[in-house]
């Protein structure tokens, strides 16, 4: 399993600090009743799904003065019968001081993974040699930690916010009058760096897109066969240009959009409605 914790970036620590900050804002009244005797807990993971967040957590423990050593590797699949995941050792009132911020991001990155992991088995069996992306439909203040998700379940981040990759969506359009202008302008500040990608409701507006010089045209909303007959015409008038197809695609109906012409398929769906893993942490008592 690769180590995405290496992708992270210097501020990803700060997030963490700041989940707790929220959680503990004064006084911890319950780590007061705990006290400071070293105990152990385990982590147990109660519903199946594939382990993902193993750095947050970690950090989240690191950061009250706890350690984690880890029984599965992220990215395994747990089968959700009260599996041992982890341990934690440390004071009882630090372990509680962390567990809760540990639970709930552990919970929804597994959620997403477990979801990604699906959709990647579903693309491999299949054969499509496309990608299938997430999106920016994303929790705020948590993208760093979804799109991580993404990743360790096998699928493909897509932007990671406004500032990579420019995408010309349909205000940005209606804002100046045409496609053909909302590129223009767009490649005045995006320099050489950065792709621009146009949402198109329409062959003929993926058309302009194209000759205005888009790197990616994203065909919005079609339906499975609209969008196969729609990437084969674009494919073969421009080979160059990335085909994205979105809108309303969910996990039922992915397949059904597969095709040697459409080199991307993103889902909002991959953050969006995601059932989460169940964990829970328990301190070990002596028998």
């Amino acid at each position: 399993m690769t180590d995405f914790a290496h992708l992270l970036p210097p501020s990803w620590k700060t997030t963490v600090t700041q989940w707790l900050d929220e959680d503990i804002p004064s006084f911890d009244y319950g780590g007061f009743v705990v006290g400071e005797k070293e105990e152990t807990a385990e982590l147990l993971g109660k519903s199946p799904g594939v382990l993902a967040g193993v750095p947050f957590f970690e950090e989240v423990f690191r950061q009250v003065d706890c350690k984690v050593h880890w029984l599965v590797k992220e990215g395994d699949f747990v089968d959700g019968k009260r599996v041992r995941v982890a341990t934690v050792t440390g004071k009882a009132r630090n372990i509680l001081l962390g567990e809760r911020a540990a639970l709930n991001m552990l919970a929804r990155a597994s959620g997403i993974a477990s979801r990604a992991r699906e959709l990647r088995k579903l693309k491999d069996e299949k054969g499509f040699k496309g990608v299938v992306a997430g999106t920016r439909k994303t929790t705020p203040g948590f993208r760093l930690v979804e799109k991580y998700a993404m990743l360790v379940g096998g699928v493909d981040t897509h932007r990671m916010d406004l500032s990579s990759m420019i995408m010309l969506k349909d205000n940005h359009v209606w804002s100046q009058g045409s496609i053909t202008n909302a590129v223009r302008r767009a490649k005045t500040v995006g320099g050489f760096a950065l792709k621009i990608e146009v949402e198109c409701r329409s062959i003929d507006e993926a058309r302009e897109a194209i000759t205005a010089g888009a790197d990616i045209v994203m065909l919005d909303n079609f339906d499975p066969e609209a969008l196969k007959v729609a990437a084969r015409i674009l494919k073969q008038e421009s080979p160059h240009v990335l085909i994205e197809g979105s809108g309303g695609i969910t996990s039922e109906t992915l397949a059904s959009y597969f095709d040697d012409a459409v080199d991307v398929l993103s889902m909002g769906s991959l953050t969006q409605g995601v059932p989460h893993v169940d964990f829970s942490l328990k301190i070990v008592v002596p028998k």
